[in-house]
């Protein structure tokens, strides 16, 4: 089948290609706005000749991809806030980081970390104006106090606080993440420190959580374990917050963290099971119609319900389309419905294009729909039970196929025996959901026996202890595995190739197959002489000193860490996953590094610095020494100096105005990151 013949498919892509430009590239409102009109002014007259003249013109088709991709990029500036006249970014071009009164309402509750609450929150009133925009709320922990609700309204005196970059090469970027959800600031406050606004408001997020806390108040007298609890949150309300460090990890290192993400399979199930109920209506007139409209009404309820992420979005889209089609007797291809969903998707929320879970969910369902019927008729048994598993297995196989460079590139990392897992739980989730919505159910009408929760929560227990079981396994998961997005690229072009070759073994498809593998090959070889061959890495690390001095493919690594910080630290492992290098070595800090032609030379708390017989390079100040700075930059006259993370700050500060008098460069890896010296 040629994917490519299809309008809605070409189309789609040419809309994803406006939204990455869209994104990367800083086009004016005004511009791509004017872009569009002119482009579909151009395609109607092409449409209007080419009607009256009968023919055919590459022209028009040419000029609709043109009008799509200048949508795409529409599309982006019309959705970036900070487009908006009113955007609390407005206010901050004169006045940054000073204290302003500030009017919000949580919007969302984040997962919260060992000090702070977390929330997303709509800024309403910066001072007296009234503005919008969306930002990140950290709220100190307090014992005492009681998690925020969504759609409660606050005023607090406070500063908007730049989200920065990692400090450190190649750790996740978080400030990058919730740039694409068009967060650009956080804001600290204490509990004490928040004024309450009475408000009638209420949004539809704010119902969904209303709905949310009356489920969870509801199934509290049943007495489910906390980590039963977290998982029927996820499964069935799309809520991961409560989920445990431990139960998290043991699911995505089983290869079953899908299973906790509300998508396709959780709503294909709901759909089946509201398709059955409601089946009755059929003998009505216009029956089917009105079952189609609740059909796509609940399931749109469901999503909100459970928090309208990218893969509930995603696959309530793709389903709705789905049941309006089938309800309505018309034919369905699965690959216009999946272009279909993600056209009118991106139309609404364009950013879900760089969202991983968007992107796996979506690779994941393509996978299946293209390989699974290659790889099932591959046997086919005639035991109906073994037949099951069969077509589960294979099936299972087939979304692998398709996220793994991505989940490579993502997680670097590979769960073995996914397929046990999978080939475990995957028969029985139907169960499992169809079994806990009617727990949901019977709780919220006060007609669940204690026998029926206690029996659904033996099962979500042996679920967790079974995936914890397979988690153990570790010399079946291979960690730390280097993949870059070249990598990605290449690996996509091998699958593809190799497919096509086994479905149709000719020259043709034998000579593409053999090409995508050299240029494989190419690609391994052009990696490798892209490493950094010697490299000397000041790391940043709050109230410690970590060293990293890359030399023969091998990180001899320096720190003054404790056993526990040292445990919980992935720094170096980032980096080395980064760069592609596996080998890494503990040595003991120096205070003098020769760098071939570079010298560095480390100044700690002891305070001692007397050279004579060199001029080092490089300065670096650690452990907050005591030093007159004038007199050492006067007797070493360095190049350079740096200051680490165990530095007191006030020490910091003022060694950086010294070094400014003195026009001499300063690096503090607390405000600029890791200082790396290429040698």
């Amino acid at each position: 089948m040629q994917l490519l013949n299809f309008t809605i498919i070409k189309l789609t892509i040419c809309l994803i290609i406006g939204v990455v430009i869209g994104y990367l590239i800083d086009i004016p409102l005004k511009t791509s706005l004017l872009l569009s009109t002119s482009l579909l002014t151009i395609l109607f007259i092409f449409y209007l000749v080419a009607k009256k003249q009968f023919i055919k013109t590459i022209w028009f088709g040419l000029f609709a991809f043109g009008l799509m991709i200048s949508i795409g990029i529409l599309t982006t500036n019309i959705h970036n806030q900070k487009n908006f006249s009113n955007h609390y970014t407005q206010e901050l071009l004169t006045e940054k980081d000073t204290l302003k009164t500030i009017t919000f309402r949580i919007k969302e509750v984040l997962k919260s970390n060992t000090y702070y609450n977390k929330y997303i929150i709509d800024i309403l009133k910066v001072n007296t104006k009234e503005v919008s925009g969306k930002s990140l709320l950290n709220i100190a922990k307090d014992s005492l106090q009681t998690p925020l609700k969504v759609d409660a309204i606050f005023i607090s005196k406070t500063a908007f606080n730049d989200l920065t970059h990692p400090l450190n090469p190649h750790q996740f970027d978080y400030k990058n993440f919730l740039d694409k959800k068009y967060i650009y600031h956080q804001l600290y406050a204490t509990n004490e420190s928040l004024l309450y606004v009475e408000s009638d408001t209420q949004t539809l997020l704010g119902l969904a959580d209303n709905t949310r806390q009356y489920i969870n108040k509801k199934l509290k007298p049943y007495n489910f374990k906390p980590n039963e609890r977290s998982i029927i949150n996820a499964l069935l309300l799309g809520q991961r917050q409560e989920l445990s460090k431990d139960i998290y990890n043991s699911y995505t290192n089983a290869g079953v963290i899908h299973i906790l993400a509300v998508s396709g399979l959780h709503v294909g199930i709901i759909l089946l099971i509201l398709s059955f109920v409601l089946k009755p209506l059929e003998r009505f007139k216009h029956g089917k119609l009105i079952k189609t409209i609740l059909l796509v009404s609940m399931l749109w309820s469901f999503a909100l319900i459970a928090g309208l992420s990218p893969s509930i979005t995603r696959a309530v889209t793709m389903f709705s389309i789905v049941a309006i089609a089938l309800n309505l007797k018309r034919p369905t291809n699965i690959y216009n419905t999946l272009a279909i969903s993600v056209f009118i998707i991106l139309l609404f929320k364009p950013l879900f294009i760089f969202d991983v879970g968007f992107q796996l969910s979506y690779l994941a369902v393509f996978s299946i729909v293209s390989l699974d019927p290659i790889l099932y008729k591959l046997w086919v048994p005639k035991n109906k039970i073994i037949d099951f598993y069969w077509h589960t297995f294979t099936v299972t196989m087939s979304a692998q196929i398709g996220i793994i460079p991505l989940s490579l590139f993502y997680f670097h990392q590979f769960p073995s025996l996914f397929f046990i897992s999978n080939l475990v739980i995957i028969p029985f989730l139907g169960v499992i959901l169809g079994f806990g919505i009617l727990v949901l159910v019977l709780a919220v009408l006060n007609l669940l026996p204690q026998l029926v929760s206690n029996i659904y929560g033996s099962i979500i227990s042996f679920m967790n202890n079974f995936v914890k079981w397979i988690s153990t396994q570790e010399s079946f998961l291979f960690k730390d595995i280097p993949f870059s997005f070249l990598y990605v690229l290449v690996s996509y072009f091998l699958i593809i190739s190799f497919i096509r070759f086994l479905i149709k073994k000719n020259y043709s498809t034998l000579r593409v197959f053999l090409v995508v593998v050299l240029v494989a090959q190419i690609s391994v070889i052009y990696t490798n002489y892209n490493k950094p061959s010697n490299a000397f890495i000041v790391f940043h690390k709050s109230k410690h000193s970590l060293l990293g001095n890359l030399q023969n493919n091998t990180i001899l690594v320096s720190h003054d860490l404790d056993s526990l910080t040292k445990l919980k630290n992935n720094t170096i492992k980032d980096y080395a996953v980064g760069n592609h290098f596996k080998n890494n070595k503990e040595v003991p800090m120096q205070p003098i590094y020769q760098l071939k032609n570079k010298t560095l030379l480390i100044v700690d708390s002891l305070g001692v610095y007397n050279v004579k017989l060199f001029k080092p390079d490089y300065i670096l100040l650690r452990q907050s020494p005591k030093v007159n700075l004038n007199r050492l930059i006067d007797s070493i006259k360095p190049q350079q100096i740096i200051a680490d993370g165990s530095n007191y700050k006030s020490y910091v500060a003022r060694w950086e105005t010294i070094c400014k008098k003195r026009k001499l460069p300063f690096h503090q890896t607390g405000k600029k990151g890791a200082f790396i010296i290429d040698y």
